[in-house]
């Protein structure tokens, strides 16, 4: 049995403006690492996932539902199957989603464009 997943051996992939490091664990939670630098561009929602994002660094505002929630270095965010959600700042964060991620369980609403962001993103870029 594997007990450390090394982040060389770790998947890089970058979708919808969010750099991702993805560990594929055997597990029946994944873990991924992620780093943004504007925001998620992509409002999407999971049939069966619990996501938890924890902020290491950074700050910015995800959007659940249609309600912004303002979030900061050390803040915790979960958000149950069937929650609507995008976030945008410049944000470094761990994600857990519970169970683990699988595409066919994911489903996008539709894709943000940059300009919804407005002056919270160049405010949040400034700090």
């Amino acid at each position: 049995m594997t007990y450390v997943f090394k982040k060389s051996d770790a998947r890089n992939i970058h979708k919808f403006g969010v750099d991702i490091t993805l560990y594929d664990a055997d597990a029946p939670s994944g873990v991924v690492y992620e780093e943004v630098e504007k925001g998620h561009l992509q409002e999407w929602y999971s049939d069966v996932s619990t996501y938890q994002w924890f902020i290491i660094e950074g700050s910015g505002t995800y959007v659940i539902d249609g309600e912004k929630q303002e979030v900061a270095q050390g803040d915790l965010v979960v958000v149950p199957p069937g929650h609507k959600m995008y976030y945008y700042g410049t944000m470094k964060m761990v994600l857990v989603t519970t169970p683990k991620f699988d595409p066919a369980h994911e489903h996008e609403v539709r894709v943000i464009d940059e300009s919804e962001f407005g002056e919270i993103v160049a405010s949040t870029a400034r700090r």
